[in-house]
């Protein structure tokens, strides 16, 4: 029960963080729907399984790499680059009303369940947090394969929930938004994900 409380918490916590993957979600949910900003979602989630899978079981070998200044600097050239690129196709989208439901098809479904996905794994903050979270909570405390799972497994459903929340709460004020407004909004949004990518790059180089 200690683990669960804790994996809760922890949880919570990421659940305050403005971040890439806070406006990617937003904005994937008042372009398309909830369904939209569902699929973005379940590729964050999904990216989130697998790092915590690698990290749980290679930990002590990942660790090292990830200390050094070479990996950092990649990571973040790598994760800058991406965000701006994204940033600035969501800056220039050109803004469409579709908040009806209606079919995204097979390609509209792919673009944004990758955009979730990779605006997470790119993301040096997602490999920081989980690697020094079970270093720190996992592997300094010996805990068992079962205590584990229980510890990162609740983080992860409280993100899920919590992300869900976001969607659907996006969903609420969906029919309040125009064109003009959802223009704004992907506006703002691509500028915050430049701006992300900008101070990733530099974090990576200073």
């Amino acid at each position: 029960m200690q683990y669960i409380v804790e994996g809760i918490l922890f949880g919570l916590t990421l659940t305050i963080l403005l971040g890439p993957i806070f406006i990617v979600l937003i904005q994937s949910s008042l372009e398309n729907g909830s369904r939209a900003g569902l699929i973005a979602a379940s590729g964050i989630w999904f990216s989130d399984i697998v790092i915590v899978v690698l990290s749980l079981k290679f930990v002590q070998n990942i660790s090292p790499y990830v200390q050094s200044k070479g990996f950092v600097l990649w990571v973040g050239l790598i994760g800058g680059a991406v965000l701006i690129g994204v940033g600035i196709v969501t800056l220039f989208k050109k803004a469409v009303i579709n908040f009806k439901g209606e079919p995204m098809g097979k390609s509209g479904i792919f673009s944004y369940w990758i955009k979730g996905f990779m605006v997470n794994t790119v993301n040096p903050f997602t490999f920081i947090f989980w690697l020094s979270t079970i270093t720190t909570f996992v592997a300094k405390r010996q805990l068992n394969n079962l205590e584990s799972w229980l510890f990162v497994g609740s983080i992860i459903f409280t993100i899920i929930v919590t992300d869900s929340i976001k969607v659907f709460l996006a969903k609420v004020i969906r029919k309040r938004i125009t064109t003009e407004k959802l223009t704004l909004i992907n506006k703002i949004a691509g500028s915050a994900l430049i701006i992300f990518g900008f101070i990733l790059l530099l974090r990576s180089v200073v």
